[in-house]
């Protein structure tokens, strides 16, 4: 006990007149307005049910368990929960491990208090078998850093640990239907618990001889404060339960004023617990999602082992090549097409651009790859016979048209074929009988009418 006392903190005469001064001109040491709360942070661990709470330099963490238990005699038919704080010498110095202090019993009557009076969870869906097994919740709180106001702190961890918490889930069967089978979350989802509401609770203290009234005490204007009042309500402006804790006693007029302040307050805390809870449950969602690489298949092109691409790969290399040149050629009886073709070149290897066809709009498909390669040769052949005969050489240093006339008609009675006006290159071809591979090969312009 004396060693205790002696790490009891006390503030000198002059810091507790300063604060005292400050709040007569509305002023608090951290900055704040009398009925501003310091910052919330609300985390979350990987397993469910356990919290974090930093409210401003106080910490507080939050874990909750579950086990199946007889339940009482005169509730067969409702769970239970108890409420267990733990303060570490590590959070102050005049805490004692291994040995509750009498504001560790206060701290956890009074958030017990405001769960169970307002029946905020629902203890009759914790029953498995009426009179024989139920679900029995243990809330325990951790405090790691006094900062004051421990009760606020404390409640809203012990909140967001419920919020998050699964219980396993769990069969009855057997031929008397007494026997309980527990399935594990990799067989069966858990389920969470039932919450109506979330009691919030919200502390007030009053300094000096004029009762100036703070929300959110710091562990400095607990040590000046004459008395303080702890208020738990709902975001609905319902009264769950009021601790006054002796000291300066507190005219009606000011409690009312205190539960205005409370109903607003405790609105935007559950507005807070409830969007870290929702982005909880999104990220716990994604984890469980099983995410399955898709295969990829892959092309082995065939090598010769010399470093050279077999005959395969180059008959694949020139099915697509004719395929793209063919998207460049457009034939039709009815209108007069111009295209230009680019030879490849000699590094690359590349196909030439397409110019833009000039004519009647036509039902060609730029943007088809379905070429048939059989309906080509075909085509190719019909317009081997109307080829072009060059007769002179002097055509390769000269730029001029000759022009074949094709039959005029023929047996079935079809028009006469367009006939081909070849502008002369260095590729020009010199046979007059042509074969696939010399129709398909690029070169440098051809004029079609």
């Amino acid at each position: 006990m004396e060693q205790r006392l002696a790490n009891v903190w006390r503030m000198t005469v002059n810091e507790k007149k300063f604060i005292e001064t400050a709040l007569l001109s509305d002023i608090r040491v951290d900055r704040r307005q009398p009925f501003d709360y310091r910052k919330l942070t609300i985390k979350f661990g990987r397993e469910d049910g356990s919290s974090e709470v930093q409210l401003g330099k106080t910490h507080v963490m939050g874990f909750v368990t579950s086990k199946l238990v007889q339940p009482y005699r005169d509730r067969p038919n409702e769970g239970s929960f108890a409420i267990y704080t733990e303060f570490s010498p590590m959070a102050d110095p005049s805490f004692e491990a291994g040995r509750p202090v009498e504001s560790a019993i206060e701290l956890g009557r009074i958030i017990d208090r405001g769960l169970r009076e307002s029946r905020a969870l629902d203890t009759e869906s914790l029953c498995v078998i009426a009179g024989k097994w139920v679900w029995s919740i243990r809330i325990d709180l951790q405090i790691l850093d006094n900062g004051g106001n421990l009760v606020d702190a404390a409640n809203i961890a012990a909140l967001a640990a419920l919020s998050t918490f699964r219980r396993p889930n769990c069969t009855v069967g057997g031929e008397d239907k007494q026997e309980v089978t527990l399935h594990p979350p990799e067989v069966a989802e858990p389920l969470p618990l039932i919450i109506h509401h979330m009691p919030i609770a919200v502390t007030f203290a009053f300094i000096g001889g004029e009762n100036v009234v703070v929300v959110d005490p710091t562990h400095f204007e607990e040590a000046v404060m004459g008395g303080r009042m702890t208020a738990t309500v709902n975001a609905n402006g319902d009264v769950c339960a009021i601790q006054k804790a002796g000291g300066n006693g507190i005219v009606q007029s000011v409690i009312m004023q205190c539960l205005r302040i409370a109903s607003v307050k405790a609105g935007d805390i559950t507005s807070k617990i409830m969007i870290s809870v929702e982005m909880y449950n999104t990220e716990r969602a994604l984890r469980n999602i099983k995410r399955h690489i898709p295969a990829t298949s892959t092309i082995d092109i065939p090598d010769t082992g010399h470093g050279e691409i077999s005959d395969v790969s180059m008959q694949s290399m020139d099915i697509q090549r004719v395929k793209l040149e063919a998207l460049c050629v457009s034939h039709d009886d009815n209108m007069d097409v111009k295209t230009q073709t680019s030879k490849p070149s000699r590094i690359g290897g590349g196909v030439g651009k397409c110019q833009t066809f000039l004519g009647r709009p036509s039902s060609w498909d730029p943007y088809s790859t379905s070429v048939n390669l059989e309906d080509l040769k075909s085509t190719i052949g019909l317009h081997s016979g109307s080829s072009v005969l060059l007769e002179n050489k002097k055509m390769l240093h000269e730029t001029e048209t000759v022009q074949h006339e094709r039959p005029t008609a023929t047996e079935s009675g079809k028009r006469p074929g367009p006939s081909i006006a070849v502008i002369s290159g260095d590729d020009i071809l010199t046979h007059s009988v042509k074969t696939l591979k010399d129709a398909i090969k690029p070169k440098k312009n051809f004029l079609i009418k």
